[in-house]
């Protein structure tokens, strides 16, 4: 089990919080969200999705709602991009790749684009807090193969 791999440099804003994983021949408790965090927020509403081996799901921004992903099944490549004009990495592309093996909570802050793949053996399954009730009206999105973000999955 290892930490939550990234390039550099990092987007301003996004946060990466190792978690705790308790195995056993059971099975595991995956830690990902506990009050007395130090990154703790208030939560609007958690919710699960899916994308299947070889897929991508992007790009999208929300203009309000901070997101916090972790990666309970699978292995995710999410890639961010930064286009906020006051922003000191205005410009940045970067990659995180986070799952089972490499644990962590990652916070996404509004107005930054991001789009995800499993990389994996097969489906990954994200659980994402959130800080405000989703709106759809709320979110922007641009096709996979836009020109506007400099990066080819």
């Amino acid at each position: 089990m290892g930490e939550v791999a990234t390039s550099l440099p990092v987007v301003e804003g996004i946060q990466i919080f190792p978690l705790k994983q308790f195995r056993d021949e059971r099975g595991m408790v995956m830690h990902m969200l506990r009050k007395d965090a130090i990154f703790f927020f208030p939560v609007a509403e958690l919710y699960f999705s899916t994308v299947n081996k070889g897929f991508v799901k992007g790009w999208k921004r929300h203009k309000l709602i901070t997101q916090n992903f972790s990666v309970v099944v699978g292995t995710l490549k999410l890639v961010i991009y930064d286009d906020r004009m006051a922003s000191k990495t205005k410009g940045t592309v970067q990659e995180i790749f986070i799952g089972r093996d490499n644990y962590g909570l990652v916070r996404i802050p509004p107005l930054v684009w991001y789009g995800f793949q499993s990389v994996g053996q097969g489906e990954a399954v994200i659980a994402n807090c959130i800080d405000l009730p989703h709106d759809p009206a709320e979110s922007e999105t641009k096709d996979i193969n836009t020109r506007d973000i400099p990066y080819v999955f």
